[in-house]
């Protein structure tokens, strides 16, 4: 016969940290570089990469994309709406304030012809690859 421990105790422990970690949140820290980390997905196909990432409520005016010495930077950011607490707001669990991803590019990528959209809160980039160099014939004179 198994023993089972009933600690009703811990219930309410859980619910007290709940309600600290809950009530204890600060405002975003402006030295950090990124409050929210959006999803990515990086698909290879046979010409190009694609890189999908999750940015819902993110405007296109409010992304930046660079490249530099092979490293792709996707950086953005999204407001958060003034609520009150007459207005009835009980939780907010949607992040908010500013994303940075990073992504190491291979050296056959097409950067030059990089394209990015964004439609219905998703990003979508996409990295084209270059031709492949042939090896060639040296003559010796």
């Amino acid at each position: 016969m198994s023993t089972i421990s009933y600690a009703p105790i811990n219930l309410f422990d859980q619910f007290s940290n709940e309600l600290n970690r809950h009530f204890t949140r600060t405002r975003p820290d402006p030295t950090r570089e990124h409050d929210w980390v959006p999803a990515v997905d990086i698909h290879e196909e046979e010409s190009r990469f694609v890189l999908i990432a999750d940015v819902p409520g993110v405007s296109r005016e409010n992304i930046d994309i660079t490249l530099e010495d092979g490293v792709l930077m996707v950086k953005g950011e999204r407001s958060a709406k003034q609520e009150s607490a007459s207005a009835g707001l009980h939780r907010r669990e949607r992040a908010f304030g500013m994303f940075q991803r990073q992504f190491t590019l291979p050296d056959t990528v097409d950067a030059e012809h990089i394209n990015a959209t964004v439609k219905d809160g998703v990003l979508e980039i996409a990295i084209p690859k270059q031709e492949k160099l042939q090896p060639r014939k040296i003559t010796v004179n």
